[in-house]
């Protein structure tokens, strides 16, 4: 791997680090008050597993994208995933926002529906670049589908 694609996936996870770590603050805020006290369904994971999982999705995200962004800016197909997952990042943070501080599962939702559809075209992008960017990104939608489903869960028990 050359020094130069090595240090711009270096950079990017710390960027997708530094934004899950701010967006754990929000949720750190909503998970001690609002969040123990809402019903939640059977499958809901127990809020340790959280962080690791996001820790490890956040670091094949900055993997994947700065694999992307290796294979030069003046590529229009190289801006466009880029765009695309800039903008499915600060979705991804907005919905801690929403859903822990607002406390607004429905809206949390909204947030969320168009997340995964965001991050689907971020895949959908990134393979045009590259395959192993893409594939890498799968967890991450996975994930996010099952949060999906969590989320509509805690607001229909709620509402």
């Amino acid at each position: 791997m050359k020094t130069n694609t090595l240090l711009k996936i270096i950079i990017c996870i710390v960027i997708c680090l530094a934004v899950g770590f701010l967006a754990s603050l929000a949720t750190q805020t909503g998970v001690d008050n609002w969040y123990v006290t809402i019903n939640k369904p059977s499958f809901t994971p127990p809020n340790a597993v959280f962080a690791p999982v996001w820790t490890v999705l956040y670091v094949l995200m900055g993997i994947s994208s700065g694999i992307v962004w290796s294979r030069g800016l003046h590529h229009i197909w190289v801006k466009t995933a880029l765009y695309h997952f800039v903008f499915q990042l600060l979705l991804n943070a907005l919905w801690s926002l929403v859903f822990f501080n607002l406390e607004e599962p429905l809206w949390a939702l909204f947030v969320i529906i168009t997340l995964l559809i965001l991050i689907l075209l971020t895949i959908k992008w990134f393979k045009v670049v590259n395959n192993l960017a893409a594939y890498l990104l799968i967890p991450y939608a996975i994930w996010v589908a099952f949060a999906l489903v969590l989320n509509f869960e805690i607001w229909r028990l709620n509402a």
